[in-house]
């Protein structure tokens, strides 16, 4: 491997990023209402960008959305599971 070529794959964190002092899902539900992201442009001209998640919008963790890469691959995977999942009625479940 020569100087230009990275030492790392694009999968590894870089040393450079130290988040041993961060804490995991701190910004969860504040993202998960939306957030706002403002762009600065180099002529001095802001613009405000507001994004917010879907209704019934599911996030996949990276490792799951390797396997489900798409709505149709999770709504199969989901119905198959559904159909292995004895069906309880609401009459049952209050009883």
């Amino acid at each position: 491997m020569n100087n230009t070529e990275s030492k790392f794959n694009d999968d590894e964190m870089k040393p450079e990023y130290d988040f041993t002092s961060g804490i995991r899902g701190k910004h969860y539900q504040a993202y998960r209402k939306g957030h706002t992201v403002t762009i600065h442009q180099e002529d001095g001209t802001t613009t405000v960008q507001k994004f917010t998640i879907e209704d019934g919008a599911v996030i996949l963790d990276p490792y799951v959305k390797q396997y489900f890469p798409d709505s149709d691959s999770v709504n199969y995977a989901l119905r198959t599971l559904i159909n292995l999942v004895p069906h309880i009625s609401p009459k049952s479940e209050a009883s």
